[in-house]
C-alpha cells in the first residue's frame, strides 16, 4: 500500500509539473500534491529515518564487503569445510556479493537527495520513501543471511591468517592435542613474536603432578613475558596454528589471564578493584565446564603484604579446587614461601638477574625454587634515583 501511495503521488507530481505551463490549474495541482506529500512525509518520517539512518554508517564498508565476498566466491576450494563456507554465500539463488552490490546501488541512489539541486525534484518524487521501501524490502529478503555471510568470511580470514602464520614460521611445530588428561607440557617454549636472535626458550610442564607454578623474580627478569609466551602459544595451538616450541602437548583449555589490569576514572574503579574483578572472572572460568589455563601477573600488588598473602592464599585454594592449571607471578617472597606449606602440586620457580656496573644482565632461564635477591635498588641507582 505504501508503494502504491508513493508511486501515485510521484505520478501526480510529474503530471502537475507537466501541466504547470499548460493550464492555470497546474501550479495549484502541484501545490496540492506537494502538501499531500508533506503530510505523508511527516506521517512516515520516523520509520523512514530509522531505515535510512541505519544504513548511513555501514554504507562506508559495503563496497569493501562486496569485493571481499566476490573474491571468496570465486576462489577454487576443495576441502569440505571451505566448500561448505562458500555454499553459505548465496541467498535465494543470488550471490552474497551480488546482493550487497544491489544494496550499494540503492544507497547510492538514496544519497542523491544530498544534492541541493536535485533535492526539490527528489522531494516531489518522494525519493526517500521509495528507496526506504526498497532498502527495507532488501532487508526482508537478505537480512537474515548477513550473519551467515560474515561468519563465512570470518572463517576464511581466520584460516588464511593461520595459514600465513604457518608459512612465515616454518620452524614452528604442530602441537599435539590430547583429551585424556589436563596438561600443558612444553619443551623449548618461546614467545612467538620475538626474533630468533632475542628469544629464550624454556621447558614448562603443567598437569597432574604440577598444577601451578608460582614464578618469582626481580624486575624485568621475564616473568610477564613467560605468561604471555604460555598464553599465546596455547591460543595458537587451540586455534590450529603451529607453536614456537620444540614440542608442545596440551589438552583443550579455556585460557584466562589477568595481565596489565588498569584503573578506570569513568567506571570509578581503582587498579586494585579492577584486578580483583578480573581475578574473579578467571576463577569463575576455572569453575566452568572446561578445564582452564590461568595466567596471573603480580597478583594483588595494589594492597599491603599482609592482605596480599591472605588473598593470595585464598586464590590458590580456589584454583586448586578445580581442574585448572596455570602460572602466577609475584614480587612478594612471602607468597612464594607460603607455597611450601601447600600441596606438592604447587611449585616455585624463578628468574634471576645480574647487575654489573649498573648494567642489567638477564639470561631469562627458568629455574626451580624462590628467587633470593631483588634488583629494585640497582634499577633506581642506574637511573640516578639513588647514590
Amino acid at each position: 500500500m505504501l508503494r502504491a501511495l508513493a508511486w501515485s503521488l510521484s505520478g501526480l507530481a510529474v503530471v502537475a509539473a507537466i501541466l504547470w505551463p499548460l493550464t492555470p490549474l497546474g501550479p495549484v495541482l502541484l501545490l496540492a500534491v506537494a502538501l499531500v506529500e508533506v503530510a505523508v512525509g511527516r506521517w512516515l518520517r520516523d520509520p523512514v529515518d530509522a531505515i535510512t539512518g541505519s544504513i548511513e554508517n555501514p554504507q562506508r564498508e559495503l563496497k569493501v564487503l562486496a569485493e571481499v565476498l566476490a573474491r571468496v566466491e570465486t576462489e577454487s576450494v576443495e576441502s569440505s569445510l571451505l566448500v561448505r563456507q562458500v555454499g553459505r554465500l548465496r541467498s535465494e539463488g543470488q550471490s552474497a556479493s551480488g546482493a550487497i552490490a544491489a544494496l550499494i546501488r540503492l544507497v547510492v541512489w538514496l544519497d542523491a537527495m544530498r544534492n541541493q539541486f536535485f533535492y526539490p525534484i527528489g522531494f516531489l518524487l518522494m525519493w526517500r520513501l521509495h528507496f526506504a521501501i526498497a532498502i527495507e524490502r532488501w532487508r526482508q529478503r537478505h537480512g537474515a543471511e548477513i550473519a551467515g555471510w560474515l561468519d563465512a568470511l570470518a572463517e576464511f580470514e581466520a584460516l588464511a591468517a593461520t595459514a600465513g602464520f604457518a608459512f612465515e614460521n616454518r620452524d614452528f611445530v604442530e602441537p599435539e592435542l590430547v583429551d585424556d588428561a589436563v596438561c600443558f607440557d612444553a619443551e623449548a617454549l618461546g614467545h612467538p613474536l620475538l626474533t630468533k636472535s632475542t628469544v629464550v626458550c624454556n621447558d614448562l610442564r603443567l598437569g597432574d603432578e604440577t598444577r601451578m607454578l608460582l614464578v618469582s623474580g626481580s624486575n624485568m627478569s621475564g616473568k610477564s613475558t613467560l605468561l604471555r609466551t604460555v598464553g599465546l602459544n596455547a591460543v595458537l595451538a587451540l586455534a590450529g596454528a603451529p607453536v614456537r616450541a620444540k614440542r608442545l602437548r596440551l589438552s583443550p583449555l579455556a585460557v584466562g589471564a589477568s595481565i596489565r589490569t588498569q584503573d578506570s576514572l569513568l567506571g570509578g574503579k581503582s587498579r586494585f578493584y579492577a584486578e580483583v574483578l578480573r581475578l574473579k572472572q578467571v576463577l569463575d572460568l576455572a569453575h566452568g565446564g572446561m578445564p582452564a589455563l590461568f595466567l596471573l601477573d603480580e597478583i594483588l600488588h595494589g594492597t599491603n603484604s599482609h592482605d596480599r598473602r591472605i588473598g593470595a592464599s585464598a586464590l590458590l585454594s580456589g584454583f586448586l579446587e578445580t581442574s585448572a592449571v596455570g602460572l602466577i607471578t609475584t614480587h612478594d617472597l612471602a607468597i612464594a614461601d607460603a607455597v611450601s606449606e601447600r600441596t606438592p602440586t604447587v611449585r616455585n620457580v624463578h628468574f634471576v638477574d645480574e647487575w654489573i656496573d649498573d648494567e642489567r644482565n638477564f639470561d631469562y632461564i627458568l629455574r626451580d625454587g624462590v628467587v633470593q635477591r631483588s634488583n629494585a635498588s640497582a634499577v633506581m641507582r642506574a637511573v640516578g634515583l639513588r647514590g
